[in-house]
């Protein structure tokens, strides 16, 4: 009876540490949300609000892991790309606004392959 409990123990530890990574991998859905706060200020400039500051800060919390920060680039792009009213220059300037560091500069021209 041990054994067998021992077993189903061990199964049981393997799909948690299997499912947390798949859980914690980041999606453009969460870069999206983290970002939603910022719309505004992507558009007109201006003051950027605290409640964007903290998805910033967020996002680059969230995003520990080279394919991680990859996904974060590829969608932001893909965001800029399907919203015209998107300032890059905004966008650009963003995380020191925040006073967050990222790897990579939020630009359409940045090959987010290359982002470690």
């Amino acid at each position: 009876m041990a054994m067998k409990m021992m077993k189903f123990f061990c199964a049981m530890v393997v799909c948690m540490v299997l499912s947390s990574s798949y859980a914690e991998a980041l999606t453009c859905s969460d870069v999206s949300n983290k970002i939603t706060p910022c719309l505004n200020y992507l558009k007109q400039g201006g003051e950027v609000p605290a409640d964007c500051c903290a998805g910033v800060k967020g996002l680059n919390d969230a995003a520990k892991t080279t394919p991680d920060r990859q996904t974060a680039c590829n969608c932001l792009k893909t965001s800029f790309k399907s919203n015209k009213d998107l300032k890059s220059d905004f966008a650009a300037s963003l995380p020191s606004k925040c006073g967050v560091n990222i790897p990579y500069k939020i630009s359409l021209e940045t090959d987010c392959n290359k982002v470690k």
